[in-house]
């Protein structure tokens, strides 16, 4: 039988970050992982075309970025570069007028104020507000709840001119956040869109708060992605692990946490029992957790309640595409974003946010797009783009609000092929209507369904990418269902490090980072077998 200090279920970034925290401390962990390739949703690939490395999930970083955690492991000195498009963040719309956020303040707000006079001061005034509180508010964001030590730099900040109002503005809708702020649609359009990241309606208190973190962040510290694809993170965190002695099982599916006395004290696999003297430690979602890994008679009668209440975010489709030339964006700015949003208005955005929220497919869906050839030329060949785009749709399909129009093919949202080839042709409708040409120079395409996207990470149930609603009834203390908060579970030494924890969704390591440090803490002393 195996024996280590602990065992780390999952090599996701939560995952990977938790492993390098304890090999710091000097423990033996052992991170198993059941696909054949490590980091989870940070992977990438060039299956679509050869020499077109597309990101299979996530792909910009500025959570990553941003997050003190993953700063702090110095992943640079184990091969991991950033690199940066030439401006972060476009908004297409329908003629041809776009939003941009580049990487210097002053022409985010010039090209602003272009559109609406004013828009660029207010800009400005929320960068400085940033400036301010910025650094304290990630720490408050990120750390386990309540956020003590982040918190109390906060509240000396928000004393000061301004941090009050932004912590206010971050708890409002995100609609009347943006209608409030600018008077043009460009700027509204640059923080709503980066709202729809997340599964809260615009309508809804708290929607800001993803669209302003983003996009000011952006503002800051840009949309990074790695070098040579979004693996090149995982890669570099393998490496870190690996070089201070932990060890990564690929291939290797954790079936059970054994508990004894209320004590999580070994991990199942297929092949053997690896017996853990300190944590487990486990970044699957919190359904695979309670009443999966750890058996329903292990956990509180309480728990299994509170659990059939815990909700997902919407579904994911997402396209791949190799293009044998750039993006032929109408009235493409000079220099070009990494990602690009696409949506008609803050009407549209919020008609098609609410439509997946009524369980149906959009007609007009909100698109993310990614231009990774934009950001990373080292990933395609010389004028080629290897491109993507997602976009939500329910968990469970009740009808599509495109029925009937005849330029449209139904979805029913079965997901077989049929439904992906109509999904993937409504999505590249929409990018044709923003880059006249783009399907003429498409040389290939990969379309991942919901299905497809959970049988590469299990963690991405039905295609949900966060872990759970960002709602915020299943924030805080309420996530992953109420009482919680904190990465510590009802069964001692085992530990909860996936985004179905506080903070939740996001490539920041926070959820690994809370987790390894709860484990840290509750383990100060050396295990009997471990004494020399």
């Amino acid at each position: 039988m195996t024996t280590t200090d602990a065992v780390v279920i999952g090599s996701g970034p939560n995952g990977l970050v938790a492993a390098n925290l304890l090999v710091d401390a000097g423990w033996s962990v052992v991170v198993l992982e059941e696909q054949q390739t490590p980091g989870g949703a940070v992977r990438s690939d060039d299956s679509v075309a050869p020499g077109h490395v597309h990101d299979t999930f996530s792909s910009f970083y500025p959570l990553a970025a941003g997050s003190p955690t993953i700063r702090g492991l110095g992943l640079e000195e184990h091969g991991l570069e950033w690199v940066q498009a030439p401006s972060v963040l476009g908004h297409a719309f329908p003629d041809g007028r776009w939003g941009v956020l580049h990487r210097d303040r002053g022409a985010t707000a010039a090209g602003l104020d272009e559109q609406a006079r004013g828009d660029g001061d207010s800009w400005l005034a929320l960068c400085d507000t940033w400036d301010r509180v910025g650094d304290d508010l990630i720490r408050c964001l990120l750390s386990p709840f309540p956020p003590v030590r982040g918190g109390a730099g906060l509240g000396r900040q928000v004393l000061r001119p301004g941090g009050m109002e932004l912590v206010r503005e971050m708890l409002m809708p995100a609609r009347s956040l943006t209608e409030k702020l600018f008077r043009g649609e460009a700027a509204r359009m640059l923080v709503a869109g980066n709202s729809a990241h997340a599964d809260i309606g615009l309508e809804s208190p708290g929607s800001a708060a993803m669209g302003l973190l983003l996009a000011l962040l952006g503002q800051t510290v840009g949309f990074p992605v790695p070098r040579g694809g979004a693996g090149e993170l995982s890669a570099a965190m393998v490496r870190r692990l690996e070089s201070r002695g932990g060890e990564l099982c690929l291939g290797e599916r954790a079936e059970g946490v054994r508990v004894q006395d209320g004590r999580a004290v070994a991990v199942r696999t297929a092949s053997r029992e690896l017996s853990v003297g300190r944590a487990v430690l486990a970044d699957v979602s919190a359904p695979a957790l309670y009443g999966g890994l750890v058996p329903w008679d292990q956990l509180p009668t309480r728990l299994r309640h509170r659990m059939g209440r815990f909700e997902w975010d919407p579904s994911t489709i997402k396209v791949d595409w190799a293009l044998d030339g750039a993006v032929p964006w109408a009235g493409a700015p000079e220099l070009s974003p990494g990602t690009v949003h696409i949506a008609e208005s803050l009407d549209g955005l919020s008609l098609s946010g609410s439509q997946v929220a009524a369980g149906l497919v959009p007609e007009q869906p909100f698109l993310l797009v990614g231009q990774m050839g934009v950001a990373d030329p080292s990933r395609v060949p010389l004028g080629h783009e290897a491109l993507w785009a997602y976009t939500h749709v329910p968990q469970r399909v009740r009808g599509d609000a495109g029925a009937g129009r005849s330029d449209l093919r139904e979805v029913r949202g079965t997901w077989d092929e049929a439904d992906l080839d109509a999904m993937a042709e409504r999505m590249e409708q929409r990018v044709e209507s923003r880059a006249p040409g783009f399907r003429d120079r498409i040389i290939a395409r990969r379309v991942l369904s919901p299905r497809e996207l959970e049988a590469r990470d299990a963690n991405l149930v039905g295609g949900a990418i966060n872990g759970g609603t960002a709602g915020l009834h299943q924030q805080l203390v309420f996530r992953p269902v109420a009482g919680s908060g904190r990465p510590e579970t009802p069964v001692k030494g085992l530990y909860l490090a996936s985004a179905s924890a506080h903070p939740g969704g996001g490539v920041h390591g926070a959820c690994g980072a809370n987790a390894a440090r709860a484990a840290l803490w509750h383990h100060t002393i050396r295990p009997p077998w471990r004494r020399t």
